[in-house]
């Protein structure tokens, strides 16, 4: 059996650059040191970063002048940002870079009065951000179906989660062009993301079995794993080594490992050695 790891898997520029700023700040700071919520979507990683001293809170009502608060990856709206600075709050701005360029887009759009329209999940912590950034009238939308179902605007300014992929915006961007007459579009998808997607999607084309890791509640590895299953090939989303089961590789010449970008190396390193031990019994027993 054949075991292949994906180029692009793991970790991102962005989460890689949101665990240093968040270890540094645990090991420096003589406060306390929290997350405004989980700062990556992987929970095993986020207990590491918990038993570094770093504590997950939902709002900042707790906390108090001289606290540490790390804004998580995903980013988070301006009103929370100016709260967290009259609260005399010390920030770490964990935010990744192409998110921002998302939320300074969307104000852009916001300030020139286009209808600001964000493709992506609207219960996602990153899209949640930039809708603050957005104004009051943004629109949410998820796919070409649900613009199909938005009034008329005359102009509509367009950016992305950073974890979509292109196709879906190319769909939700041809919706509004049969519409509107006038359409700007900011293509805010991350470059790493869309690497990764491109990986994996080859990758599945090639062997008889994909498992893709990261957290369940991770989009752009829940993504990756609806990518893959679109190919035809047996595809398990898997968080842990723990939930790998033997029988998915009974027949399977060649398995594809793919991950989220908030899944580290480590967990990477587990599947694919549990894989190995596996294949060496069944070379055994044959």
């Amino acid at each position: 059996m054949k075991i292949i790891l994906a180029e692009n898997a793991g970790f991102c520029f962005g989460v890689k650059r949101a665990m240093k700023l968040a270890f540094e700040a645990a090991k420096n700071s003589p406060t306390p040191i929290y997350s405004l919520g989980p700062l990556i979507h992987n929970p095993q990683q986020v207990q590491l970063l918990t038993q570094s001293g770093v504590q997950v809170v939902s709002d900042l009502d707790s906390l108090t002048s001289g606290d540490t608060i790390i804004i998580r990856s995903h980013g988070t709206n301006p009103e929370t940002l100016q709260k967290a600075k009259c609260k005399g709050l010390n920030i770490v701005n964990a935010t990744c870079p192409f998110v921002v360029k998302a939320q300074e887009l969307a104000q852009i759009l916001a300030q020139e009065e286009y209808q600001v329209v964000i493709i992506g999940e609207g219960n996602h912590p990153e899209v949640i951000g930039l809708t603050g950034f957005a104004g009051e009238n943004v629109w949410v939308v998820e796919n070409a179906e649900d613009a199909a179902k938005l009034p008329e605007k005359k102009r509509i300014g367009i950016v992305a989660q950073t974890t979509q992929s292109l196709d879906n915006l190319r769909k939700v961007v041809s919706v509004f062009l049969g519409e509107s007459d006038e359409v700007k579009v900011f293509n805010t998808i991350c470059h790493a993301t869309a690497l990764r997607q491109k990986a994996a999607l080859a990758l599945a084309k090639e062997v008889d079995l994909m498992i893709v890791i990261g957290g369940y509640n991770s989009a752009n590895t829940n993504r990756l794993a609806s990518l893959c299953k679109e190919t035809g090939v047996h595809t398990y989303h898997i968080e842990t080594v723990n939930e790998i089961e033997k029988s998915w590789l009974k027949n399977i010449s060649k398995v594809g490992i793919t991950a989220g970008a908030s899944t580290p190396d480590w967990i990477i390193n587990e599947v694919i050695e549990r894989l190995k031990i596996w294949e060496q019994e069944c070379t055994k027993n044959s």
